[in-house]
């Protein structure tokens, strides 16, 4: 069973950071792509960053320059460096990953909350 555990949501101001951390119960090898969602109240869940086995990113437009996804050497594990946060970013965030042998079947974290207040 795979399973994906979410840390590091809270309260903060505008112009403050957080880093959220994953961590996922199988081996790094077996994780294609590791990333972060996230839905604001009232909207419907959208990407925020994405990172390869090879530790290449993408990100929405909204969060480039700002947020930064990293993986550890290992594998199993996402960070989202999130800078310059603001009252726009504050939603719950969940953690995603797919697996090389289930390459179209999403897992998700239970999410956390992050609000940035003005």
């Amino acid at each position: 069973q795979v399973r994906l555990v979410e840390s590091g949501g809270g309260l903060v101001h505008t112009g403050e950071s957080l880093r959220l951390s994953c961590t996922t119960s199988v081996t790094g090898s077996a994780i294609s792509i590791m990333g972060w969602y996230r839905q604001p109240p009232g909207k419907q869940r959208e990407m925020v960053a994405l990172i390869t086995s090879r530790g290449n990113p993408t990100y929405a437009d909204s969060v480039k320059g700002r947020f930064t996804i990293s993986r550890d050497i290992v594998g199993n594990t996402a960070d989202l460096e999130m800078n310059s946060l603001q009252p726009e970013d504050t939603a719950i965030y969940y953690c995603n990953a797919r697996l090389f042998n289930k390459p179209t079947y999403d897992y998700w974290g239970q999410g956390t909350q992050v609000t940035v207040s003005s």
